[in-house]
């Protein structure tokens, strides 16, 4: 078997470990070839720079998707304040993102809480003297049939999702509020909410998180209307798909993870990584014209569909219609003039 990595540069990407296997076609659908590699490190499109002297605050940001956005934001420029339950993630999280060189801080909070979110956020102020950038994150989430699903627990998902969002954009505002419309490219700051495509169509034992997340995505158009109007303030949503290393996708089973995986047209599953460029993308001047859109990154799972006949079958009934219609005899039209 060879193994062909194609990039513009030989030091493009870095690997710690690679394991590979091929698979048979089956049932005339291509079965992808399985490539595991553990990235040591992927190169960014985006200049080292391109948010330098901004500060941006992260809920959820010690962990998972979450925390790759804090140290791809670092990376870039950015000083970092994130935001969570549980001490002991928040420094260990914070002295990684140091360790590179970023400036960080980690102050204890539950987007539950209003008084919390006053005392993050006047913490982060405090530290850095300033917002420009609130990346919501924090989530619940679990696997649970409706039926199963008690009131309470929707109804925790929804305060740490939905009004957590809120919460979050409500408190900050005054921060981000830098000016009114018309003024300086980005003078007014930016806000990213994670949401998810779930509430797009359907999904099973997940009616807690498609709801939240629904209302996710319609905080995010009310307030870039609002906000972008009155305030220069762009708000944005991410929807990943099944991202690998994270909690959600820890949970699902490996016979949901291998479906996931062939349903999706590109045949892969996200890495947190993708996730945090798209966050790199809509929080710098790269983004600077989008506002009040969600952007779906998921290799385009949400879209698909099974394929009820294949290509070539398709092809063999257009070349019969077509010969068929070729070969019909063409009558005189009749005239009722």
């Amino acid at each position: 078997m060879i193994l062909v990595l194609a990039g513009r540069r030989s030091n493009q990407y870095s690997f710690k470990e690679c394991t590979f296997s091929s698979q048979n076609f089956e049932g005339g659908r291509r079965k992808p070839f399985t490539l595991s590699l553990s990235l040591a490190s992927m190169e960014s499109p985006f200049k080292p720079d391109i948010l330098k002297g901004k500060v941006a605050l992260l809920t959820g940001g010690g962990s998972g998707i979450g925390y790759e956005i804090s140290a791809q934001l670092g990376k870039h420029g950015a000083s970092i304040a994130i935001m969570g339950r549980r001490k002991n993630v928040l420094e260990s999280s914070v002295s990684a993102l140091q360790s590179h060189g970023i400036q960080a801080i980690g102050v204890v909070g539950d987007v539950r809480k209003r008084d919390d979110a006053v005392k993050v956020l006047e913490a982060t102020i405090k530290h850095f003297g300033k917002l420009d950038i609130l990346v919501n994150a924090a989530a619940g989430n679990f696997l649970v049939p409706a039926e199963d699903l008690s009131p309470n627990g929707f109804r925790t998902v929804i305060d740490i999702d939905s009004v957590g969002t809120f919460t979050m954009c409500h408190e900050a505002l005054k921060y981000l509020k830098k000016g009114g419309p018309g003024k300086d490219p980005s003078i007014g700051g930016i806000i990213i909410n994670i949401s998810a495509t779930l509430h797009y169509t359907a999904t099973w034992y997940q009616i807690h998180v498609s709801a939240a997340k629904a209302a996710v995505d319609s905080i995010t158009r009310s307030l870039a209307l609002e906000w972008g109007t009155d305030y220069d303030i762009r708000v944005n949503g991410i929807a990943p798909g099944p991202i690998e290393d994270t909690t959600g996708f820890d949970k699902l089973a490996p016979k949901e993870i291998s479906s996931s995986r062939e349903k999706d047209p590109l045949y892969k599953l996200g890495e947190k990584w993708d996730i945090a460029m798209a966050a790199l993308y809509l929080a710098s001047d790269a983004g600077k014209y989008i506002n009040g859109t969600t952007m779906v990154v998921d290799g385009g799972l949400w879209l698909s569909r099974p394929r009820r006949m294949s290509k070539e079958a398709v092809k063999e009934l257009s070349r019969v219609v077509e010969t068929r219609s070729r070969n019909a005899p063409v009558g005189v039209p009749k005239s009722k003039l």
